[in-house]
């Protein structure tokens, strides 16, 4: 029995519980890990051939986020060398609110030329999102100055739901359930300002509701921040991403992106519909302000990926990554088949499964990432797949033929 001392000091938990969490999301990884799963140290070839440095094992990852193998292309290598060479630094140690290398400043335009809006950029996305979801909750985002109702889709990323305590200081937070546009419909209707924090492309495939939530921006004013991480680099005629080359930017819609992923580079970015949020974000956004900011390599990476973004390689590697992401569709239907996104799971069941499919996986020289709750539902656990442009047609066709040989035995 808990003692009022206890008792006192315990948190509200409205927001998170991680007493709940670990309980039942922590078994899972210490499986994973019994497994070799977790915790494995390589040596680098490419993306299709790491070298686990303890077993000698070689292995192709399909859990890179790397979409379009830019992470090891060799105009964005140099570039992260040309950038160290001309700085002679690897960062000023400072806040780049106080001063930025010259190098910054030309990724800053280049990166609002290549997207079409100011777009803002920061150590990590998820950065950015502790920085300016509060204050788009305060209400100091907006030009009405009033605190939002900050309403998160139940499926958003953890790194958004992570700063829904610091938002509940700020205005009334709700979580909706996935997609339910009838739900947001009923909180836009009873509150007259209203935020939704959400993915444009989720990470276990699946793609927000975009349609309606323009409707539903234009008839009551919704504001819309979304995490378009995902898709970034991999759909749009300039690597837009999927939210931003579906919509016209306005003051009520920001997008949030890592450079980390398709675009490959590092860092984030924000997309901004508003020219003169820029500074104050700049200003009052907490990290955007600390003294950790971007290194100079990966800036230097960040422009070279710019000029590739503005090349006809841009759309040669997408097409490539759409004809692998077809042939898996090909063999492995799904409810997310045929959107475009590379990221798609193969649903066994139960946790152990996950981990035994994974496991019989890498033993053949794939490494690929079995997800369980509370990640995903419980009983829907599986095998996360993702699709990259530097994978050929028929690796991707051996690896299909491999993951039905294991099941048929399953």
């Amino acid at each position: 029995m808990e003692t009022s001392s206890e008792q006192s000091v315990l948190g509200p938990r409205r927001y998170r519980n991680n007493e709940k969490l670990i309980a039942v999301g922590d078994r899972g990884w210490q499986h994973a890990k019994d497994n070799g799963l977790i915790g494995i140290k390589v040596d680098f070839e490419s993306n299709n051939r790491l070298v686990d440095t303890r077993t000698n094992h070689a292995f192709m990852t399909l859990c890179s986020c790397s979409y379009l193998g830019l992470n090891h292309h060799p105009k964005i290598i140099q570039g992260s060398i040309d950038a160290l060479r001309e700085a002679g630094t690897n960062s000023l140690a400072m806040s780049t609110l106080r001063i930025r290398l010259n190098l910054m400043a030309r990724m800053e335009e280049g990166l609002r030329e290549l997207y079409g809006c100011p777009t803002l950029p920061g150590a990590t996305c998820s950065a950015l999102t502790a920085g300016i979801l509060p204050l788009l909750a305060s209400g100091h985002v907006t030009e009405d100055g009033q605190p939002r109702v900050m309403v998160f889709d139940r499926f958003c990323h953890f790194s958004m739901a992570y700063i829904k305590p610091i938002c509940g200081d700020e205005s009334l937070v709700l979580t909706s359930p996935h997609n339910d546009l009838n739900y947001l419909e009923d909180v836009c209707k009873k509150y007259p300002r209203v935020a939704y924090v959400a993915d444009g492309a989720y990470s276990m495939g699946g793609l927000a509701a975009l349609e309606g939530l323009l409707q539903l921006q234009e008839r009551y004013g919704l504001f819309l921040y979304i995490d378009d991480s995902h898709s970034l680099s991999i759909t749009g005629e300039r690597g837009e991403g999927y939210i931003r080359s579906r919509l016209k930017m306005n003051p009520l819609t920001m997008i949030v992106a890592s450079l980390a992923k398709a675009f490959g580079s590092a860092g984030g970015i924000a997309m901004l519909g508003s020219e003169k949020i820029f500074d104050f974000l700049y200003r009052n956004a907490g990290p955007l302000a600390w003294s950790q900011n971007i290194q100079t390599p990966s800036v230097g990476a960040s422009l070279a990926s710019i000029e590739l973004h503005r090349s006809p390689e841009l759309r040669q590697l997408q097409d490539q990554l759409q004809r692998n992401i077809n042939l898996f569709d090909s063999q492995f239907p799904s409810p997310n088949a045929g959107n475009g996104m590379p990221i798609r799971l193969i649903q066994v069941g139960e946790e152990d499964r996950a981990i035994r499919l994974s496991s019989e996986l890498y033993q053949r020289g794939y490494y690929c990432s079995a997800v369980f709750f509370p990640v995903v539902a419980r009983g829907e656990a599986g095998v996360r797949v993702m699709m990259r442009a530097d994978m050929t047609e028929q690796q991707v066709q051996t690896f299909c033929d491999d993951v039905k040989d294991i099941l048929s035995h399953f």
